[in-house]
């Protein structure tokens, strides 16, 4: 599931993120939200091109949530990928994954609609749960107001992906909006203490006191753990959520639980792709300066297009 060594691309970025660790307690949470601005506008410079871009906010269970449209070259309409960004549930933003959505609308010759949802500990679930499946049946009731096809997927990466993942479950059970597809990339699912690729990768992007640090701030109560819309692996039956492309790293310590649901989709007849890209690190398709990241985001978005019908 891993390869001997990690890809050398993202070994370097990984040793820079390094200097840069996690801090562990609510003001030190705040702090990096607030030092993700400069870094991001660094970062973020000479991004790579899409027809145009976005900024407003959409309505949310408890207020407006800020939301950035993507929209390829062209006339239009599109099919529409509402996306959620990663950060375990606690960090993260559109700005974060700027680049990462870009290059999924340039792929795809889809609209990404990226979605900055409610962020824990201030806000733990169901809260940012709430978010994403309402902005999803925004989404498909208002195609108009993004350009869209009425054709919806949902995309998200790390805890991004779980929102996405659990998304689907609930327009599945609920009799809820149509999604034609789930992109779930490294989602953060099915996690378990003692799994091997816990075991061996903890502390490669992500410790095991980040990954408890993360569902602390999620989980306000234990039994939250066990609900299956805060983890679809909870769920007993997912066979009519939506088909689904799981992308893992092998040296991603959140590995095994995405291809776990991977297969628990396939186990309840969901069509599913999985891919294991085993040099790779947790996180790995947000960074520019890696390959093969550009790689896989095309293959992803070569699924999202063929699912949705793009031009």
């Amino acid at each position: 599931m891993h390869a001997d060594e990690i890809d050398p691309q993202a070994k370097k970025a990984v040793e820079r993120q390094e200097r840069l660790p996690i801090p562990h307690s609510r003001w030190g949470v705040k702090l990096a939200r607030l030092l993700t601005g400069p870094a991001m506008r660094l970062r973020n410079r000479n991004p790579p091109a899409v027809g145009e871009t976005v900024d407003g906010t959409i309505p949310g269970p408890d207020g407006d949530l800020d939301a950035r449209l993507y929209l390829p070259d062209g006339d239009g309409p599109f099919p529409t990928v509402v996306f959620f960004h990663g950060g375990g549930f606690v960090l993260g933003s559109i700005a974060t994954h700027d680049w990462l959505c870009r290059r999924l609308t340039r792929e795809s010759g889809c609209a990404v609609l990226s979605v900055d949802y409610r962020l824990a500990p201030e806000h733990p679930f169901p809260a940012p749960v709430a978010d994403a499946y309402a902005a999803v049946e925004w989404a498909t009731a208002n195609p108009d107001a993004i350009a869209g096809t009425g054709r919806v997927a949902v995309a998200g990466d790390s805890a991004g992906g779980a929102l996405a993942a659990v998304a689907a479950l609930m327009a599945a059970e609920r009799d809820g909006p149509e999604i034609a597809y789930q992109a779930l990339l490294y989602p953060g699912v099915g996690v378990e203490t003692g799994q091997p690729s816990v075991e061996e990768h903890a502390g490669i992007v992500l410790s095991e006191a980040d990954l408890e640090w993360f569902l602390e701030c999620y989980y306000d109560h234990e039994l939250h753990r066990r609900n299956p819309y805060a983890d679809p692996t909870n769920a007993g039956d997912v066979s009519g959520v939506a088909p689904a492309t799981v992308v893992t790293a092998g040296f991603d310590p959140l590995r095994d639980g995405g291809r776990a649901y991977a297969e628990q989709l396939v186990g309840d007849g969901v069509p599913t792709r999985y891919e294991n890209y085993a040099d790779q690190v947790h996180g790995f398709m947000t960074l520019r300066e890696v390959d093969r990241a550009t790689e896989a985001i095309a293959d992803v978005a070569d699924d999202l297009s063929e699912a949705l019908g793009a031009d």
